[in-house]
C-alpha cells in the first residue's frame, strides 16, 4: 500500500509539473484560431480539461453604449463567421455586417493591437430584362435619327468591382483607400477616394483625448457624408446595402477634397464640413471656383430591442463651380445599360442612362431629410430633397424636387431574406426655358443574403418621363422590365 500510494502521488506531482508546458501549448493552438487573443491556462484549467481560455489582450475595448445603433447588428453578426475578420477600428463592413450601419461607427468592439492592414474586395455581375420606347419627333443629323432609340435585347451586362484596403496607423486612427477595377464609365482601375479618420487623439493629452471621445475628424477625397441615401445605394461594385438593383433617379454622390468634423454622443450626431466642390483637385480657372460647404444633424435611437429611429437632415451650398458634380458625380454609371439612349450611342460614354442630371454646375444648394424607422425586419426609408441653382451659362436658377420612399421587409434567420418596394419621383426644368418636367420610377425586389458576403436580388422597375419637349428623345419615354444581380463582398 506504501508503494502504491508513493506512485500515486508521483503521478500528481508529474502531471502539475507538467502543468505550464500544456498551457503553452494551449495557448499556441489558440493563437492559431484567434490571432489578435493571447489566451492563458492554469494547472486548474488542466485539471479540469475543458475550461477556455482565458483572455488577457493589453487593452479591453472600449463599451459601446446600450442604445448605440452603429454597433454592428448581432443578429447579421452570428453569420459572419464565414467572414474575414475585421481588425480595423471604426470601420464599416462591406458585407452584410455593414447593412443599416450609416456613419462608420464611433463606438464598436475592435480592440487596437498596433499596426494592421485589411483587404477587401467587392463585384457585381447583372442579367438585364428591359426595353424602352418613346414618341420623340425624329432629329435627323447626318442621316441618323438622333432620337430614335437604340435597339436592346436580353442578357448579361460587364461585370464590374472595387477594391478596397484599410490600415490601422494608430489607436483609433485608420487610412481607406477604394479603387474601382472595372467600371461602367471607367475600363481601366482608377482610384475612387482616400482618406484619414481620426477618432482618437495621436497626442498623449487628456484634453484632446477626452474631446476625442465625441469627435471624429475626416479629411483626404472622399465620398460626401450628404443625405442618408448614399450609404444605401450601389457603388459600382459593391451593392450589398441597396435593397433594389437601381439607385435613385437624381443620385446625390460625389467624391471631393476636404475634410468633414462630426461631434457625435450616444444618438445624436452632429457634423460640418468643406470641400473644393468639384470631383477632382485642380488650380486653374479660381475665378470660376468657391468652396463647398456642407452640414447634417440628426438623431438615431434604438428605442426597444424592436424599434429604430433615425432622422437626418442635410445642407450642401457652393456659389460657383467650373464644374460641380453632386448629382453626376458617380463615374460608375447607373444599372440600367443603354435605357433612353440613342442610336448612336454606347454604354461608356453615355453611362448614366435612366437617372436625371439636373446640370447645376456652377451654383448649387441642396437640401434633404431622411427618415428611418425600423421595426423587427421592417423598414422604412424616406428622401425629401431640393436642389437650386444653375450651369454656368444660365443667369436665373432652376429647382428640382425629389421624393422617394423604401419600404423592405427582412425575415428569416438573421434577416437574409428580403421583399421590397420603392416609389421615387423627381421633376424640374433643366433648361430655363423648358416646361417642368418629370421622372417616375417604380420598382420592386426580392433578395437573398446566401451568406453575409454573397447576395442574389432582382428587381422589376418602371419608369415614365412626363413633360419632355417632343424634340427631347425622353419625349413620351418609358422603360421597364426586370434586372438579376449577383454581388460578392469580403
Amino acid at each position: 500500500m506504501r508503494t502504491m500510494n508513493h506512485v500515486i502521488a508521483t503521478v500528481v506531482a508529474a502531471t502539475l509539473a507538467g502543468a505550464p508546458a500544456l498551457a503553452q501549448q494551449g495557448s499556441a493552438d489558440t493563437a492559431k484560431s484567434q490571432p489578435i487573443r493571447v489566451a492563458t491556462a492554469t494547472t486548474s484549467d488542466v485539471l479540469a480539461k475543458a475550461a477556455p481560455a482565458k483572455d488577457t489582450t493589453t487593452e479591453a475595448p472600449k463599451p459601446a453604449p446600450k442604445f448605440d445603433p452603429t454597433v454592428i447588428n448581432p443578429a447579421a453578426a452570428s453569420r459572419a463567421a464565414t467572414q474575414q475578420p475585421i481588425v480595423i477600428q471604426h470601420m464599416r463592413p462591406i458585407d452584410q455586417r455593414g447593412l443599416n450601419v450609416f456613419e462608420p461607427p464611433k463606438f464598436d468592439d475592435r480592440s487596437y493591437n498596433g499596426f494592421a492592414l485589411q483587404w477587401g474586395a467587392a463585384f457585381t455581375q447583372q442579367f438585364q430584362g428591359l426595353d424602352h420606347s418613346n414618341t420623340a419627333r425624329p432629329n435627323v443629323v447626318a442621316g441618323v435619327n438622333q432620337n430614335q432609340l437604340i435597339r436592346v435585347g436580353h442578357g448579361f451586362n460587364n461585370a464590374v468591382a472595387n477594391l478596397y484596403l484599410d490600415a490601422q496607423l494608430a489607436k483609433g486612427i485608420r487610412v481607406s483607400l477604394t479603387s474601382y477595377m472595372s467600371a461602367r464609365h471607367h475600363q481601366e482601375m482608377w482610384v475612387k477616394d482616400g482618406y484619414l479618420l481620426i477618432d482618437d487623439s495621436p497626442i498623449p493629452l487628456e484634453l484632446l483625448q477626452n474631446l476625442m471621445n465625441f469627435v471624429t475628424v475626416k479629411a483626404g477625397h472622399f465620398e460626401i457624408n450628404y443625405g442618408d441615401a448614399h450609404f444605401r445605394r450601389t457603388d459600382n461594385g459593391n451593392a450589398m446595402f441597396n435593397p433594389f438593383v437601381g439607385n435613385l433617379v437624381m443620385d446625390a454622390f460625389t467624391t471631393e477634397v476636404g475634410g468633414e468634423v462630426y461631434l457625435r454622443i450616444p444618438g445624436v450626431m452632429l457634423m460640418g464640413g468643406i470641400t473644393n466642390g468639384e470631383v477632382r483637385g485642380t488650380v486653374l480657372n479660381p475665378q470660376k471656383r468657391s468652396p463647398a460647404f456642407l452640414g447634417k444633424a440628426g438623431f438615431d435611437r434604438q428605442l426597444n430591442e424592436a424599434l429604430r429611429v433615425r432622422l437626418t437632415g442635410s445642407v450642401y451650398s457652393k456659389k460657383h463651380s467650373n464644374n460641380n458634380t453632386l448629382y453626376s458625380g458617380d463615374r460608375a454609371g447607373s444599372r440600367y445599360y443603354d435605357m433612353m439612349e440613342n442610336v448612336a450611342s454606347n454604354e461608356t460614354a453615355q453611362a448614366w442612362s435612366g437617372a436625371i442630371q439636373p446640370k447645376l454646375s456652377d451654383k448649387i444648394t441642396a437640401m434633404v431629410v431622411n427618415p428611418f424607422v425600423k421595426l423587427y425586419g421592417l423598414e422604412l426609408f424616406g428622401n425629401v430633397e431640393r436642389a437650386t441653382g444653375r450651369s454656368g451659362t444660365e443667369i436665373r436658377d432652376r429647382t428640382w424636387d425629389q421624393l422617394a420612399g423604401d419600404v423592405v421587409y427582412r425575415f428569416l434567420p438573421a434577416e437574409q431574406v428580403w421583399v421590397g418596394a420603392r416609389y421615387n419621383t423627381a421633376k424640374g426644368k433643366l433648361g430655363a426655358t423648358d416646361p417642368n418636367e418629370k421622372v417616375t420610377r417604380s420598382q420592386a425586389s426580392a433578395g437573398w443574403f446566401i451568406t453575409p458576403g454573397v447576395m442574389l436580388k432582382g428587381e422589376w422597375v418602371n419608369q415614365k418621363y412626363d413633360g419632355f419637349l417632343p424634340t427631347d428623345i425622353r419625349n413620351g419615354g418609358k422603360f421597364k422590365g426586370f434586372v438579376v444581380e449577383g454581388v460578392v463582398a469580403f
